[in-house]
């Protein structure tokens, strides 16, 4: 894991295309600005434990492919 010293106003960039920006502290807490392409999906740790599980309870649906021949 990097770990980081930020203030207020500064970035870190992941992978040219994700952008965190430090936005406020208060006390304990941090607001993060987060820019990213429509591509990449950016959620909470907790939201996105709830999306996996619910995909798990989900049934699987398959595509079938027309026949080429």
């Amino acid at each position: 894991m990097l770990v980081l010293s930020r203030k207020i106003g500064e970035e870190i960039v992941i992978a040219d295309q994700v952008r965190v920006r430090i936005l406020a502290i208060h006390g304990q807490r941090i607001r993060l600005g987060i820019m990213a392409p429509e591509s990449v999906q950016v959620h909470r740790a907790e939201i996105h434990q709830q999306r996996l599980e619910f995909e798990l309870t989900q049934p699987m649906t398959i595509e079938l492919l027309p026949n080429s021949a």
